[in-house]
Protein backbone atom coordinates (compact mmCIF):
# COMPACT_ATOMS: atom_id res chain seq x y z
CA UNK A 1 0.00 0.00 0.00
CA UNK A 2 1.83 3.07 -1.16
CA UNK A 3 1.59 6.13 1.06
CA UNK A 4 2.39 9.39 -0.71
CA UNK A 5 2.40 13.07 0.11
CA UNK A 6 0.23 15.78 -1.39
CA UNK A 7 0.55 19.53 -1.52
CA UNK A 8 3.75 19.67 0.50
CA UNK A 9 2.46 17.57 3.39
CA UNK A 10 4.27 14.56 4.78
CA UNK A 11 3.05 11.09 3.72
CA UNK A 12 2.13 9.91 7.23
CA UNK A 13 -0.09 12.95 7.77
CA UNK A 14 -2.61 11.19 5.49
CA UNK A 15 -1.69 7.59 6.39
CA UNK A 16 -5.06 6.46 7.74
CA UNK A 17 -7.00 7.82 4.79
CA UNK A 18 -4.59 6.33 2.27
CA UNK A 19 -4.53 2.82 3.77
CA UNK A 20 -8.33 2.90 3.84
CA UNK A 21 -8.46 3.88 0.16
CA UNK A 22 -5.82 1.29 -0.76
CA UNK A 23 -7.60 -1.49 1.12
CA UNK A 24 -10.98 -0.53 -0.33
CA UNK A 25 -9.52 -0.63 -3.85
CA UNK A 26 -8.05 -4.08 -3.18
CA UNK A 27 -11.35 -5.38 -1.81
CA UNK A 28 -13.25 -3.95 -4.79
CA UNK A 29 -10.81 -5.59 -7.21
CA UNK A 30 -11.21 -8.93 -5.43
CA UNK A 31 -14.99 -8.61 -5.47
CA UNK A 32 -14.98 -7.99 -9.23
CA UNK A 33 -13.29 -11.36 -9.81
CA UNK A 34 -16.38 -13.11 -8.45
CA UNK A 35 -14.10 -15.70 -6.84
CA UNK A 36 -13.80 -14.18 -3.39
CA UNK A 37 -16.37 -13.72 -0.65
CA UNK A 38 -15.48 -10.22 0.49
CA UNK A 39 -17.54 -10.80 3.62
CA UNK A 40 -14.85 -13.27 4.74
CA UNK A 41 -11.62 -11.36 4.32
CA UNK A 42 -8.78 -11.19 6.80
CA UNK A 43 -5.70 -9.01 6.77
CA UNK A 44 -2.22 -9.99 7.90
CA UNK A 45 1.10 -8.20 8.12
CA UNK A 46 4.55 -8.28 9.66
CA UNK A 47 6.42 -5.33 11.19
CA UNK A 48 5.18 -2.18 9.42
CA UNK A 49 2.52 -4.41 7.90
CA UNK A 50 1.37 -5.41 11.39
CA UNK A 51 1.08 -1.73 12.30
CA UNK A 52 -1.01 -1.28 9.13
CA UNK A 53 -3.20 -4.29 10.00
CA UNK A 54 -4.06 -2.83 13.39
CA UNK A 55 -4.85 0.53 11.82
CA UNK A 56 -7.05 -1.09 9.14
CA UNK A 57 -9.02 -2.92 11.80
CA UNK A 58 -9.34 0.25 13.88
CA UNK A 59 -10.38 2.53 11.03
CA UNK A 60 -12.28 0.36 8.53
CA UNK A 61 -14.88 -2.40 8.47
CA UNK A 62 -13.38 -4.21 5.47
CA UNK A 63 -11.99 -7.24 7.28
CA UNK A 64 -13.41 -9.88 9.61
CA UNK A 65 -10.14 -10.75 11.38
CA UNK A 66 -6.49 -9.86 11.48
CA UNK A 67 -3.06 -11.22 12.24
CA UNK A 68 -0.35 -8.74 13.20
CA UNK A 69 3.20 -10.03 13.64
CA UNK A 70 6.03 -8.11 15.32
CA UNK A 71 4.49 -4.68 14.94
CA UNK A 72 4.76 -1.26 16.54
CA UNK A 73 1.41 -0.01 17.75
CA UNK A 74 2.34 3.03 19.80
CA UNK A 75 4.37 5.41 17.65
CA UNK A 76 5.25 7.60 20.62
CA UNK A 77 7.58 4.71 21.56
CA UNK A 78 9.47 5.28 18.28
CA UNK A 79 10.04 9.01 18.89
CA UNK A 80 12.93 9.53 16.48
CA UNK A 81 11.19 8.42 13.31
CA UNK A 82 10.11 5.16 11.71
CA UNK A 83 9.75 3.66 8.25
CA UNK A 84 9.29 6.72 5.98
CA UNK A 85 8.73 9.20 8.81
CA UNK A 86 11.71 11.52 9.10
CA UNK A 87 10.20 13.91 11.65
CA UNK A 88 10.60 13.16 15.32
CA UNK A 89 7.74 12.97 17.81
CA UNK A 90 8.16 16.58 18.91
CA UNK A 91 7.98 17.83 15.32
CA UNK A 92 4.86 15.80 14.45
CA UNK A 93 3.05 14.97 17.69
CA UNK A 94 -0.39 14.87 16.10
CA UNK A 95 0.73 12.47 13.38
CA UNK A 96 2.46 10.12 15.82
CA UNK A 97 -0.67 9.96 17.95
CA UNK A 98 -3.16 9.76 15.07
CA UNK A 99 -1.45 6.78 13.45
CA UNK A 100 -0.89 4.83 16.68
CA UNK A 101 -3.46 2.01 16.64
CA UNK A 102 -3.00 1.55 20.40
CA UNK A 103 -4.90 4.84 20.81
CA UNK A 104 -7.80 3.31 18.86
CA UNK A 105 -7.85 -0.15 20.48
CA UNK A 106 -11.42 0.55 21.55
CA UNK A 107 -12.42 0.82 17.87
CA UNK A 108 -11.07 -2.60 16.85
CA UNK A 109 -14.12 -4.82 16.64
CA UNK A 110 -12.55 -7.72 14.75
CA UNK A 111 -10.53 -10.54 16.32
CA UNK A 112 -6.82 -9.74 16.25
CA UNK A 113 -4.05 -12.28 16.69
CA UNK A 114 -0.82 -10.61 17.80
CA UNK A 115 2.48 -12.47 17.41
CA UNK A 116 5.91 -11.34 18.54
CA UNK A 117 9.37 -12.80 18.99
CA UNK A 118 10.40 -12.62 22.66
CA UNK A 119 13.91 -11.52 21.67
CA UNK A 120 13.01 -8.88 19.07
CA UNK A 121 15.80 -6.30 19.13
CA UNK A 122 14.40 -4.11 16.33
CA UNK A 123 14.42 -0.62 17.85
CA UNK A 124 10.84 0.10 16.81
CA UNK A 125 9.28 -3.25 17.54
CA UNK A 126 10.36 -4.34 20.98
CA UNK A 127 8.06 -7.08 22.35
CA UNK A 128 6.51 -4.52 24.70
CA UNK A 129 4.67 -3.07 21.68
CA UNK A 130 2.59 -6.24 21.21
CA UNK A 131 2.15 -6.77 24.93
CA UNK A 132 0.73 -3.27 25.41
CA UNK A 133 -1.51 -3.57 22.35
CA UNK A 134 -2.86 -6.86 23.67
CA UNK A 135 -3.48 -5.34 27.10
CA UNK A 136 -5.30 -2.40 25.50
CA UNK A 137 -7.52 -4.72 23.48
CA UNK A 138 -8.37 -6.92 26.46
CA UNK A 139 -9.03 -3.88 28.67
CA UNK A 140 -11.53 -2.73 26.04
CA UNK A 141 -13.17 -6.19 25.96
CA UNK A 142 -11.99 -6.94 22.43
CA UNK A 143 -11.22 -10.36 20.99
CA UNK A 144 -7.47 -10.81 20.90
CA UNK A 145 -4.75 -13.32 21.49
CA UNK A 146 -1.03 -12.78 21.97
CA UNK A 147 1.57 -15.36 21.04
CA UNK A 148 5.11 -14.71 22.20
CA UNK A 149 7.60 -16.90 20.35
CA UNK A 150 10.52 -18.01 22.54
CA UNK A 151 14.07 -17.27 21.37
CA UNK A 152 12.84 -15.46 18.25
CA UNK A 153 13.90 -12.03 17.05
CA UNK A 154 12.14 -9.76 14.59
CA UNK A 155 11.90 -12.58 12.07
CA UNK A 156 11.05 -16.12 13.04
CA UNK A 157 13.40 -18.98 12.19
CA UNK A 158 13.02 -21.98 14.50
CA UNK A 159 11.18 -24.82 12.76
CA UNK A 160 9.17 -25.56 15.89
CA UNK A 161 7.99 -21.97 16.20
CA UNK A 162 7.22 -21.69 12.49
CA UNK A 163 5.22 -24.91 12.51
CA UNK A 164 3.31 -23.80 15.61
CA UNK A 165 2.68 -20.36 14.14
CA UNK A 166 1.44 -21.61 10.77
CA UNK A 167 -0.92 -24.06 12.47
CA UNK A 168 -2.22 -21.41 14.85
CA UNK A 169 -2.70 -18.81 12.09
CA UNK A 170 -4.65 -21.36 10.06
CA UNK A 171 -6.86 -22.20 13.04
CA UNK A 172 -7.40 -18.48 13.73
CA UNK A 173 -8.61 -17.94 10.17
CA UNK A 174 -10.89 -20.97 10.23
CA UNK A 175 -12.42 -19.87 13.51
CA UNK A 176 -13.06 -16.23 12.68
CA UNK A 177 -13.85 -16.53 8.99
CA UNK A 178 -16.11 -19.55 9.54
CA UNK A 179 -14.32 -21.63 6.97
CA UNK A 180 -13.86 -25.35 6.91
CA UNK A 181 -10.52 -27.06 6.34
Amino acid sequence: MPITSFDGSEPNDDFINQIHLNAKAAVNALEKTGRIDVQKLAVMGHSYGAFTVANLLAHTDLFKAGIARSGAYNRTLTPFGFQGEKRNLWQAKETYINISPLIYADKINEPLLLVHGESDQNSGTYPMQSMRMYQALIANKKTAQLIMLPYEGHTYQAKENLSYLLTHQSEWMKKWLNTSK
